[in-house]
């Protein structure tokens, strides 16, 4: 039972390094080159760092704590359930701006501590989630130019 922190650790690492790896591969195979200059560095920085956690993970080199419980994994769930929507469904067919948007705000709601019979929290969540998006809009179409995928929405 004391491996588990450790095995759960390796396989975390290794799947996100794959993930890593396999994003950066995509990113250097696609074309127009000028266009994935952005997603070329970000996934190139983000497969090496992965690559070494997962390295050290398993020569045993990392400080593991105790691991993932059962009720971690229970409220982690509909975030990830979002996760996968948004990036295997709703980033394309909804559009980069709107599904994020929705994906955020989903997120937010679900961990937000604040009480959901309060209409101020769901002000409160709606502002946030507008800044976000402003700042994502701001950062990403403005400053780096950077494309996105768009369908029904921001074509």
């Amino acid at each position: 039972m004391n491996s588990l922190p450790r095995t759960q650790h390796i396989i975390a690492s290794g799947l996100i390094a794959a993930v890593g790896v396999t994003v950066a591969y995509i990113s250097f195979t696609q074309e127009p080159a000028a266009a994935y200059v952005f997603p070329r560095l970000i996934s190139s920085v983000f497969a090496i760092l992965a690559i070494w956690t997962f390295v050290k993970a398993v020569l045993g080199r990392t400080k593991v704590g105790k691991g993932l419980s059962g009720g971690a994994i229970k409220n982690m769930l509909p975030g990830l359930v979002i996760l996968i929507a948004y990036a295997f469904w709703a980033a394309k067919a909804l559009g980069f701006y709107t599904a994020t948007t929705i994906a955020f705000f989903m997120v937010l709601t679900l961990y937000d501590p604040a009480p959901h019979n309060d209409p101020k929290t769901w002000v409160k969540r709606l502002l946030i989630t507008a800044g976000f998006i402003a700042v994502m809009y701001g950062l990403f179409a403005m400053l780096l130019n950077v494309f996105t995928p768009r369908e029904i929405l921001f074509r």
